[in-house]
């Protein structure tokens, strides 16, 4: 069974205040589990015979208080325990259906791991935001432990060389755990971006990510066009930087440079013309 966040946790104390679901008790020498009892009684049945599908309830039934205790005792990690409750269900179904009576082995001693093992597996596959490897996996518990009993230890939180220096790694291997325990759980793009408002509504992460940056598809042709206009004369440059990147008008141009507007327009379009052509570009565009 493949390890996960929950494998080297113990079991919540019953300090927290939670309701205690007791466990079910195991029968005694010679005493007959009545589960177990019917247990048997289903196997012997065909799997189409009516009988069969009430003496399944009831042995559900039966065991659904072991199932709740499981959810309670992996609760608080970030999944709801009605979740981990119905995971811990269907793996007590898988036990019922693998479980054979004539092996000689408790049913309760076959079911508590399959059902653990079912939860499991939901903190494995279900709850990270990112699919990780399994080696990454493990190494976050780790982590996680050490941080819990060296803080305890030390009476302080340990520095990154202390915790490496335990883990038996490096600190850029640490490093890299710390990072792929972040991909554990995705930070909403409504959370608020953590900057101070007067009273105005907080911006959110949504609003710092990048967009398309259509000008990107400009930048072949503006460096095609560097050398077209350094040969231009200073005059015909002075008048496109006036006209295309201060935004003046032709009559504003001709006002200030002394022509008339007829002339600055006749200056503008040769000088266009004069660029198309140097692009290689049709001059009748």
């Amino acid at each position: 069974m493949s390890v996960t966040d929950t494998d080297a946790l113990p079991a919540r104390p019953s300090s927290d205040n939670r309701p205690l679901i007791p466990a079910p008790r195991r029968p005694g020498p010679g005493e007959q589990d009545p589960g177990e009892a019917l247990l048997r009684q289903l196997k012997a049945l065909d799997e189409d015979d009516p009988r069969a599908c009430a003496l399944r309830e009831r042995v559900v039934s039966h065991y659904a208080p072991a199932m709740k205790r499981i959810a309670h005792r992996y609760g608080g990690r970030g999944e709801p325990v009605e979740d981990l409750y119905q995971t811990a269900m269907v793996g007590l179904c898988k036990a019922i259906r693998g479980f054979d009576p004539d092996r000689g082995v408790p049913f309760l001693g076959y079911l508590m791991p399959t059902a653990s093992g079912e939860v499991k597996r939901h903190f494995r596959d279900h709850t990270w935001a990112m699919r990780v490897p399994r080696s990454a996996q493990e190494n976050r518990i780790r982590l996680h432990q050490a941080r819990q009993e060296m803080t305890q230890a030390l009476g302080r939180t340990p520095t990154g060389d202390e915790l490496a220096s335990r883990l038996g790694m490096t600190r850029e291997q640490l490093d890299e755990v710390r990072q792929v325990s972040d991909l554990y759980r995705a930070l909403s793009l409504d959370a608020p971006d953590g900057s101070e408002s007067d009273g105005e509504v907080t911006p959110s992460l949504e609003e710092h990510l990048g967009c398309e940056d259509h000008l990107l598809d400009l930048v072949v042709d503006r460096e095609a066009l560097k050398p077209a206009l350094a040969r231009l004369p200073e005059r015909e440059r002075h008048i496109l930087m006036l006209r295309y990147f201060q935004d003046h008008t032709q009559t504003e141009i001709a006002e200030r440079l002394g022509y008339s507007q007829m002339h600055i327009s006749r200056l503008l379009r040769a000088t266009l013309d004069q660029l198309r052509k140097d692009l290689g570009m049709d001059t009748a565009a």
